[in-house]
């Protein structure tokens, strides 16, 4: 396929200037490549740790990319061991403790998608210990853990990818094709927003009923976070509490972040500010449902963020780049790029001025700019891109994370990446916190 610059691009949108024209995009993994069988000895045995509701899910997709099993889950809750066997067959390895996991010869890789205060301890200790690593996002529960991941993963040479998936989206890459092309002009502005309107969407996940301190192991649970008693709630529901998690920030802004530092090819904000509140769900948690953020880029360009927890409408996810010479909108698998030409002409506002004064204004404005044939207008171009029916970003990032665990190349989300992805998104919960502006430098990953 031919590169794709401005040019080629209104070329090709051209057709679409009657009608909304849509390509289909292909996918990066073949049918073939998926079904292409392994040889045993050439697996990448798996550990999960932290069996939640992200843990299994993100499982149960790694588990089907061609070569991988899964040997040995720990958690805290026995309900989620037990279930483990029942899902995955009674011959994997189940542990309270993750470092019983992390022991074992026959784990290859591990997959972490604890709470967020656990993130640096599991991963740095699993890398120390020669195991490659998927770190669900956000990476970082507090700015420390970052350098110290980073550190580790370059001292022992493991893989460490982060599990912002949008990254390997074949979306997000025609997306940054596109922008790079040219194709609305010079950006200057990306709105983005996830939206929830449901009661688990906002975290109220359920408790099981057999919950208590026999069940669960609390204190491995707590780790470093402030030792309070036995709760069910914040075991279960731990984003709710920033003890634990980084609130709609580290949960959904992150994602955001990783998006338009991917398309954008930005290493970050320089500068944010925040501002949100519990407004609904006033049901002891500690962190905000509702949160806007306003951030600086040095490319020139400006990021507004929504999280809204209380939203009537329908729950959504999505972008909107904007840039001098169109838009180009992402929303769920599908990319439109609206390009509407810039004026020919600045225009006049005259009609209060004497009417020779007009008659004089308007036959040197003519002179500079000669009349147009009104029926060689340019107009609009709207070109729209779409995922295939079925296509999975979560299995193409599991995909390119077991890749890189095989031939030791860098992985696509790596932990300088994926600090500064989260590294940005809590700067929005430090601006509520201080109730100020507040500085960051992308490149150095340090608050100012």
């Amino acid at each position: 396929m031919p590169p794709l610059n401005r040019r080629s691009f209104l070329k090709a949108a051209g057709l679409a200037a009657a009608g909304t024209n849509v390509t289909m995009l292909a996918q990066p993994i073949t049918i073939e490549e998926a079904q292409t069988p392994v040889a045993a000895n050439d697996h990448i045995q798996l550990a999960l740790i932290g069996a939640g509701g992200q843990g299994q899910g993100d499982t149960r997709t790694a588990i089907t990319v061609p070569g991988v099993k899964l040997v040995a889950v720990a958690d805290c809750y026995d309900g989620r061991l037990a279930h483990s066997k029942e899902v995955w067959g009674n011959d994997i390895v189940t542990a309270r403790d993750y470092k019983e996991i992390l022991a074992r010869k026959d784990v290859d890789a591990v997959l972490i998608a604890t709470p967020d205060h656990w993130h640096r301890q599991i991963a740095v200790d699993a890398m120390k210990a020669g195991k490659d690593v998927y770190c669900e996002k956000p990476m970082i529960h507090i700015y420390a853990d970052g350098p110290a991941m980073i550190e580790t993963a370059a001292s022992t040479g493991r893989i460490l990818q982060v599990g912002s998936q949008r990254v390997s989206s074949i979306i997000y890459a025609k997306a940054k094709e596109l922008l790079a092309s040219g194709a609305i002009g010079q950006l200057n502005m990306v709105t983005a927003r996830w939206d929830r309107n449901s009661s688990i969407g906002a975290w109220n996940y359920s408790v099981p009923l057999d919950a208590s301190p026999e069940t669960c192991d609390w204190p491995r649970f707590l780790g470093s976070a402030p030792k309070v008693a036995f709760n069910a709630e914040r075991f279960f529901q731990w984003r709710k509490w920033k003890d634990y998690g980084s609130g709609v920030a580290g949960d959904l802004f992150v994602h955001l972040f990783s998006g338009t530092h991917f398309i954008t090819g930005s290493l970050g904000p320089t500068r944010a500010m925040a501002t949100g509140a519990i407004r609904f769900w006033k049901d002891g948690r500690d962190v905000p449902d509702v949160m806007l953020g306003l951030f600086d880029y040095p490319e020139g360009f400006n990021l507004s963020l929504r999280v809204n927890f209380v939203n009537g409408g329908e729950e959504s996810e999505g972008f909107l780049f904007t840039g001098t010479e169109g838009t180009m909108e992402i929303a769920g698998t599908t990319l439109t790029v609206s390009r509407t030409p810039r004026e020919k002409e600045p225009g006049y506002s005259i009609g209060t001025f004497t009417n020779d004064m007009q008659k004089r204004f308007l036959e040197q404005y003519r002179a500079k700019y000669p009349a147009q044939d009104p029926t060689n207008n340019p107009t609009s171009i709207v070109q729209k891109y779409a995922a295939p029916r079925g296509y999975s970003d979560s299995y193409d990032h599991f995909h390119n994370f077991f890749n890189s665990v095989r031939t030791r190349k860098a992985p696509v989300e790596d932990a300088t990446f994926g600090y500064r992805a989260a590294g940005a998104a809590l700067l929005s919960n430090l601006s509520i916190e201080r109730n100020a502006i507040v500085q960051w430098n992308p490149k150095t990953m340090k608050l100012a």
